[in-house]
């Protein structure tokens, strides 16, 4: 196994991102295409998680104002979950956010993984709220 976390800073890396986004979400979990691919790829730092160069995990980063970053779309294949891939994610998303100037990041997170974000330093600052059909929680962390 050669797992590499890095910024998705090209147009292949971007595409295995994605694709890990459409098998997780839209895929796996049922969010339709349009709310998954809601036209703010643009704006944002992408993640990839790779395998021997097969994609495994993604997340994006938007800076939605000054010095506060949104964690988003974070996504880990169904048989890769459980081994350090979000985590490792994680890592790499706060300190792309950290080395730009942000300090502080929200996200509205599913309530299967808040557990998990908690574990990472994040604090639940919202009741639970339905977005795609899935339940969240808004969550934040000081970097």
């Amino acid at each position: 196994m050669s797992v590499d976390v890095r910024v998705a800073d090209d147009e292949a890396d971007r595409e295995a991102a994605l694709s890990v986004r459409r098998e997780v979400f839209i895929d796996e979990q049922g969010v339709p295409e349009d709310i998954e691919m809601d036209g703010r790829d643009d704006e944002a730092v992408h993640f990839v998680a790779t395998d021997d160069g097969d994609p495994v995990g993604a997340a994006r980063l938007r800076e939605v104002e000054a010095g506060v970053g949104k964690v988003e779309r974070v996504a880990v294949v169904a048989d890769r979950r459980g081994e350090g891939l979000g985590r490792a994610l994680m890592q790499r998303l706060e300190a792309t956010a950290a080395d730009s100037g942000i300090d502080r990041l929200v996200m509205h997170a599913q309530t299967h993984v808040e557990e998990f974000y908690e574990r990472l330093g994040y604090e639940t600052t919202s009741d639970v709220f339905e977005e795609a059909g899935i339940d969240h929680v808004e969550m934040e962390k000081g970097i």
